[in-house]
């Protein structure tokens, strides 16, 4: 059987694409605790480009609530403050020097909706993901089908096992956001 030009595991791989952005995704969500991962999102106006925060800072967790970002470049504080106050965390930027501290406060009901909320959204594109990956998945199958490539019983057997990894990956992407879901409402 000819399936030179499909492979399943290539499709996996990039369903798992979308999981791995996921988990990114929701790492930087708050739920009441300092942790790093938090700041990772942020993008830094740096030398005329975008930069990841931890490119121009070392970001450290001192304390349960307190997150503190040591900028590197002193011309580089005022941008880091900018980023932070603009990437919608909710943290407000206290600068000493050039170390940046960030209370994290205790989220109230209102936020924690929210955020749930953006949780929600981050499990929907990466739903999304899963499936333009499946769609172009069965695309290849058709074609290949359809220039005799693979016969009519591989193609529906091939499409079988895209559709039960499409499955099994929209599975985990809803067991992410339940896991995070709980953890956001949890006091």
């Amino acid at each position: 059987m000819p399936t030179d030009s499909f492979d399943i595991n290539d499709l996996k791989r990039r369903m798992q694409g979308a999981t791995q952005a996921l988990k990114h995704e929701l790492g930087g969500l708050r739920t009441g605790r300092a942790s790093a991962s938090m700041l990772e999102p942020i993008q830094v106006e740096a030398y005329g480009s975008h930069m990841p925060l931890n490119q121009v800072a070392t970001i450290s967790v001192p304390e349960p609530r307190l997150l503190s970002v040591q900028v590197w470049d002193k011309s580089m504080v005022k941008a880091v403050e900018k980023a932070i106050v603009d990437s919608n965390l909710g943290l407000s930027p206290a600068t000493e020097g050039q170390v940046v501290r960030l209370r994290v406060p205790e989220l109230n009901e209102e936020r924690r909706k929210e955020l749930v909320k953006v949780a929600h959204k981050y499990a929907e594109a990466a739903r999304v993901a899963v499936r333009h990956v499946r769609r172009d998945g069965l695309d290849t199958l058709k074609k290949l089908e359809k220039n005799h490539e693979i016969s009519e019983d591989d193609q529906e057997r091939l499409a079988q096992d895209v559709q039960k990894a499409t499955d099994a990956t929209i599975h985990e992407v809803d067991q992410l956001l339940a896991v995070k879901e709980k953890e956001i409402l949890t006091v």
